[in-house]
């Protein structure tokens, strides 16, 4: 359908985009992942340690060696920036815009919630039994450090722009496409890298594990037997700029909200979930029924799904097209904002609407249009919703740019 453009801001256009989680490196193998609906999800040990769940790994990257003369950074979160960096001729993307517009003029934004905190968790484990003591090679501010992941990158790309790092839980790298739009816009730079790092740590595993959230199966986002998430890692970049692109993509929209309603607890009719919609919605002046397909949250709890599934009908409605992908790479908390834009701009690109793994049974409770298997279809605009604990919420509208 034709739609009268009133756009608040021009729309950010999407030059490059990769992404790397338990599915594989790159578009590619995520793209055959969803239409061979293969998850990523396995039940093995981590850091040596076994719970009783899945969980979605980035295989091989203890073997990833950095650049040496960014050796100092090695963690596992600052391995898996590096895989992604290199797989869909990104860097490459990168180093052309930073010759064309110069290095101060692209923007780093990516999201993270526990960067390389890892290197912490093992530091402590070897350390000296006799005096406490850490490794003598334990680095905080290359690691554990939250503006690690952008520090590195940062380094490793050869740019001298204003880089962010967003830590806002399971919104982190959604809020990172906003940062770097609103950067755009604000004329702040000429191009922005905006995405998400989030590696596995025992933190997390234990964590999640504590608030009884953890599935012991793969994680069945919207089913009727659905009993908690499975957590995963993933890392995602996208390249935008105020001029268009080849491939026509863009950020058309965005939203923001916080609604606070509760520390780990989505607030039960999703309030702050609808304002976030709304609000990419009018940034991009597109009415609801010119959305094509929705990309949940969906992290497969009692109470996220009925909640998200909530603010959905008040917004859209009950029969657009909606899909969880977290069966297929988990739960990737910082990342989980660029895996699931990245699944939505391959959905867009390819023409495949992304089914919802492990959901045989969709609970009576949600009443929108879930689907269950991955299916052709054209995608021109799509909703990727992102929300976080503490009620940090945002919904990225993406599509081609008219």
């Amino acid at each position: 359908m034709a739609i009268p453009s009133r756009r608040l801001t021009m729309p950010a256009f999407v030059h490059a985009y990769t992404l790397t989680s338990a599915l594989g490196r790159g578009r590619a193998a995520t793209r055959d992942a969803l239409v061979d609906e293969r998850s990523g999800l396995r039940r093995e040990p981590f850091a040596g340690d076994v719970l009783d769940t899945w969980i979605g790994t980035v295989a091989g990257l203890e073997a990833i060696e950095l650049p040496p003369a960014r050796e100092g950074y090695a963690c596992r979160s600052n391995r898996l920036a590096e895989v992604a960096l290199c797989q869909d001729g990104f860097a490459d993307a990168v180093a052309e815009v930073r010759d064309r517009f110069g290095a101060h003029r692209v923007g780093l934004y990516v999201g993270t919630s526990s960067a390389g905190i890892l290197e912490v968790e093992l530091g402590y484990r070897a350390r000296d039994p006799r005096t406490g003591a850490l490794p003598a090679g334990l680095r905080y501010r290359e690691s554990m450090n939250l503006y690690s992941p952008a520090a590195y990158l940062r380094e490793r790309l050869g740019l001298s722009g204003p880089s962010v790092v967003v830590s806002a839980a399971c919104a982190s790298s959604a809020k990172a496409f906003a940062a770097g739009a609103r950067a755009l816009s604000a004329g702040v730079c000429d191009a922005a890298i905006v995405g998400g790092i989030e590696a596995l740590c025992l933190t997390t595993l234990y964590g999640f594990r504590s608030l009884e959230l953890l599935s012991t199966r793969p994680c069945r986002p919207c089913d009727a037997q659905r009993d908690g998430i499975s957590l995963g890692e993933a890392a995602g970049y996208a390249l935008l700029t105020r001029e268009p692109s080849r491939s026509g993509l863009a950020l058309l929209g965005y939203g923001e909200s916080a609604d606070a309603h509760h520390l780990s607890t989505p607030h039960p009719q999703g309030v702050g979930a609808a304002i976030a919609m709304r609000e990419a919605l009018r940034r991009a002046d597109l009415p609801g029924e010119a959305i094509d397909y929705v990309n949940l949250h969906g992290t497969g709890t009692r109470t996220n799904d009925v909640a998200e599934d909530a603010a959905l009908r008040g917004v859209l409605g009950d029969a657009t097209p909606r899909s969880s992908t977290k069966g297929w790479t988990g739960h990737t908390l910082g990342a989980a904002g660029v895996t699931e834009a990245v699944i939505t701009l391959i959905a867009i690109e390819n023409g495949i609407v992304p089914g919802t793994l492990n959901c045989t049974e969709v609970d009576p409770a949600i009443r929108g249009r879930v689907e269950r298997r991955t299916r052709a279809g054209q995608v021109e605009r799509a909703l990727s919703n992102s929300f976080g604990f503490g009620g940090s919420n945002c919904a990225l509208l993406l599509g081609r740019a008219a």
